[in-house]
């Protein structure tokens, strides 16, 4: 077994105002600091946090990357010495998307990640995305997806990072249910624990996902409540750290994680896979 490491994450699990960058990305620069002051090497904002996921307004207040919203992050990870991954609506030429950035301590992009798996409610919004990728950082081998990137049906995503390299996955994400949902009778989150752990005991790696809190005013969800409930996975796929659920449970919640190098790589993948118990094909 190889040897772990240990990294903390803080799950900045935010409050966005619909519709209004400016307030968010000055809000979203105090919870990096707060992150920062816990001792976190990485702060993990929500998706879309610059304006707020299917805003209808999407096009018009939506920014190049690089621009003035991830220079905005990226200042504010120099200046407290932490890595920052946050979900941004993008403007690339006619195109926007659902994007997420992995930014260094060093004003760097180090990752760019468009959303994959857009709801059909969201695709009058967003592009679909089009690559996967990961960073080598010194923390280790970082993948980045988003939301529903994740959804059970559609791991393919996370396994083809995974097989990339990634040594831990990173997820903003919008997690939304309906006004008058019933967390005590219906606790949310059942499908995120079981799509996280089966990638988290299949690979060896800790998946975080961070989502935003707050009403949806508008468009295609208008009337639910986005509810925070963030989840971090160990590597053992036991649950390491949950953010607190209601639309005004805005929290940073730091969580230590183990994060371990590739014990293979390549086609020796399939078949360690398949001596751990797991079919492959």
């Amino acid at each position: 077994m190889s040897e772990a490491t240990a990294l903390r994450v803080a799950m900045a699990q935010m409050k966005a105002e619909w519709g209004e960058p400016e307030i968010n990305m000055a809000h979203a620069a105090e919870l990096i600091a707060e992150g920062a002051a816990l001792g976190c090497a990485i702060v993990v904002l929500p998706e879309c946090m610059d304006i707020g996921w299917t805003h209808p307004k999407a096009a018009g207040l939506a920014r190049p990357i690089p621009g003035e919203y991830s220079e905005t992050l990226a200042e504010a990870a120099w200046k407290h010495g932490v890595w920052v991954v946050a979900g941004l609506t993008e403007k690339a030429g006619d195109l926007i998307y659902n994007t997420a950035v992995l930014l260094s301590p060093h004003r760097e992009i180090a990752l760019r990640h468009r959303k994959i798996n857009i709801l059909r409610i969201a695709q009058p919004y967003y592009a679909i995305g089009d690559r996967l990728g990961v960073a080598h950082t010194p923390l280790g081998t970082i993948g980045v997806d988003i939301c529903a990137d994740n959804f059970g049906n559609s791991l393919v995503f996370a396994h083809s990072l995974a097989r990339m390299g990634a040594r831990i996955i990173l997820s903003p994400s919008a997690w939304a249910v309906d006004a008058d949902h019933d967390n005590e009778k219906e606790p949310y989150g059942k499908g995120w624990r079981e799509s996280y752990k089966t990638i988290a005991t299949m690979y060896g790696i800790p998946v975080v996902g961070v989502s935003n809190v707050g009403p949806i005013p508008e468009g295609p969800w208008a009337g639910r409540k986005c509810i925070g409930c963030s989840l971090a996975m160990g590597r053992d796929g036991e649950i390491a750290a949950q953010g607190p659920y209601g639309e005004d449970a805005e929290a940073v919640t730091p969580v230590d994680l183990e994060v371990t190098p590739a014990e293979v790589k390549g086609t020796e993948i399939a078949k360690w896979l398949k001596d751990r118990g797991y079919r492959v094909r």
